[in-house]
């Protein structure tokens, strides 16, 4: 079995000895029952890995040393940054955790017009560390060293003036292309996914006045939390790593 992974957001570098953060550290003595010599690996989104040895464990406390670092990668040869319309509860964590699994490189949410959930203020900045979190334990689930950055919600037209460059990919079931009939990407795309409900007309309209590119999946209707994960997975196949 491969050594348990563990994000930390701190310098790492071998010979540093320390104690887990809370969490982590119950997560390692309580749910994963390691032990003293047991070996596990930290990263901390800036590159590489790190190979530890637990050295001591009290009830909650797992303190470790860091032996070793492995420059290993295992990001997407594409570079797919995913502007999602927010869905309700377990939905958008759902479409965070496998997208970040199939290699996406950032994440945008979009507040749409149709959007259950409505975020502001505290409650915004609540709801994005949270995600923040859950993208954490994608990475150390699925091995990769480099955390994709949740930024916080925007209104569609916002998002739209003031993206990065990059190829503008919106999923509509209403699409006459396929993802198998663009080309191969050269640089970055944006992939624009709607919430429960979809976008608005006006939405829509600034999606085609932006130059973004419809495409749809197929002549099935898929739900919020399908569509960009189904998008994702067609991309690697076509153009990635798959």
């Amino acid at each position: 079995m491969s050594a348990p992974r563990f994000y930390l957001d701190q310098p790492l570098a071998p010979g540093a000895r320390f104690s887990l953060p809370p969490g982590p550290a119950r997560h390692a003595a309580r749910a994963l029952r390691l032990a003293v010599d047991d070996t596990i690996i930290l990263f901390n989104g800036r590159g590489g890995e790190f190979a530890a040895r637990i050295e001591r464990i009290n009830k909650d406390e797992v303190a470790v040393g860091v032996t070793e670092f492995a420059a290993l990668e295992r990001e997407s040869r594409l570079r797919v940054m995913l502007a999602q319309g927010i869905s309700s509860g377990e939905r958008m964590d759902y479409t965070l955790q496998k997208a970040v699994e199939l290699g996406v490189a950032a994440i945008q949410p979009i507040a749409a017009r149709r959007s259950v959930v409505k975020l502001t203020g505290e409650r915004a900045d609540r709801r994005v560390a949270h995600w923040q979190g859950v993208v954490a334990s994608a990475c150390e689930q699925c091995g990769r060293n480099q955390v994709p950055v949740v930024a916080p919600p925007l209104p569609l037209a916002h998002w739209l003036g003031q993206r990065p460059g990059g190829r503008l990919l919106f999923l509509s079931p209403l699409a006459e292309a396929r993802l198998a009939d663009l080309q191969q990407p050269e640089g970055q795309d944006w992939l624009v996914a709607g919430p429960e409900g979809g976008f608005e007309a006006d939405e829509i309209a600034a999606l085609h006045t932006t130059g973004a590119i419809p495409v749809r999946l197929g002549p099935r209707v898929l739900r919020t939390e399908t569509a960009a994960l189904a998008a994702l997975a067609a991309m690697q196949t076509l153009w990635g790593d798959f």
